[in-house]
């Protein structure tokens, strides 16, 4: 069974800075492509940022040139380190792992739990 584990929320007044952490866990073999998703109660979850296993690298425009996706292969760990907060960024952020194979079996996509970012104005 594989998880992921998010961490890293928390509170940050507008225009500070949060890194939030992903550990994905289950005798991984490979990922395909990871991303982190965010999501505001009574709104869609909407993707922010994606990372392939090549090193390619997407983000949302409303993100653009403030968030920073990385990711270590070799132990399973992604980032999103997040500059320039505003409270429009205030939701409940995901990552997601697609693609995962594993010695048992293979999952098309995993979520983690998620975790609370907050913007303070």
């Amino acid at each position: 069974q594989v998880q992921l584990v998010e961490s890293g929320g928390g509170v940050v007044q507008t225009g500070g800075p949060l890194r939030l952490s992903c550990v994905a866990s289950g005798s991984i073999s490979s990922v395909n492509a990871m991303g982190w998703h965010r999501q505001v109660p009574g709104k869609q979850r909407e993707m922010v940022a994606g990372i392939t296993s090549g090193g390619s690298t997407l983000y949302a425009d409303s993100v653009k040139g403030r968030f920073l996706i990385s990711g270590n292969n070799a132990n399973y760990t992604w980032y999103l380190q997040m500059n320039n907060l505003k409270p429009e960024d205030t939701a409940v952020y995901y990552c997601n792992a697609v693609r995962v194979v594993t010695r048992g079996a293979d999952y098309s996509e995993v979520w983690g739990q998620g975790t609370l970012v907050t913007v303070s104005s």
